[in-house]
């Protein structure tokens, strides 16, 4: 009811088991547009730097609407835009803003998972090339106010499928293929309340004044 889909998660000596799916058009790719399109870092990995080099506060505001928004919004009238540039902006503050509207959009589709389960997020498991961030998995710990616990091995997509195929053909229990998801480091929250409650109004405020940008014809 609150924006997002429904999926299969995965089947278990025949019992399956649903999930709750949010669908954010542009994630990792912002970073991509940096590199290829404006051309202010030549990898991935420079953002990190970048963004631990200028200052903690949160004045600009990157919201990725490239082709629209996805969950929780689905406004494909929604365009990209950029808030609080000043003449002290550069490229380190665009690389940290990119990086923070991943973690944004994480929010808005913890929340509404929230909402639909009836669950308060206790802790957040993450995966894929994005979590080899420090500074991304740090902010969506402060801003999630939970710890963001990063596995050893980051494609837990293909580990998945490796695991249950091994499952299911007898090679360990459901016990053993528990243990083999290795913790790498575990991000703690460091924000207060307050700093936290101002980031994110920040975010829904350039977000509003994103959405239906096209006019629908």
């Amino acid at each position: 009811k609150h924006g997002l889909l429904s999926t299969i998660a995965y089947s278990l000596d025949g019992e399956t088991k649903y999930a709750l799916e949010g669908s954010v058009f542009i994630a990792g790719a912002v970073v991509q547009w940096l590199r290829d399109g404006l051309e202010i870092i030549k990898e991935a990995e420079d953002t990190e730097a970048l963004a631990e080099s200028v200052s903690s506060v949160d004045d600009l505001i990157m919201v990725p609407a490239f082709v629209g928004m996805g969950a929780p919004y689905w406004d494909q009238y929604s365009r990209g835009a950029i808030f609080g540039i000043n003449r002290d902006t550069n490229r380190a503050h665009f690389a940290k803003a990119a990086l923070e509207s991943m973690a944004y959009q994480t929010k808005d589709i913890l929340d509404a998972m929230q909402k639909d389960a009836g669950i308060t997020l206790a802790q957040l498991k993450v995966d894929g090339g994005a979590v080899s961030n420090n500074y991304l998995m740090q902010f969506q710990s402060d801003l999630l106010n939970v710890p963001v616990i990063k596995p050893k091995y980051k494609e837990s997509t293909a580990l998945g499928a490796a695991l249950l195929a091994g499952y299911g053909v007898g090679l360990f229990d459901v016990k053993r293929l528990k243990s083999l998801q290795e913790v790498e480091k575990e991000f703690t929250p460091e924000w207060t309340e307050e700093r936290r409650d101002k980031s994110y109004k920040m975010w829904r405020k350039a977000i509003k004044r994103t959405l239906n940008w096209l006019e629908e014809v």
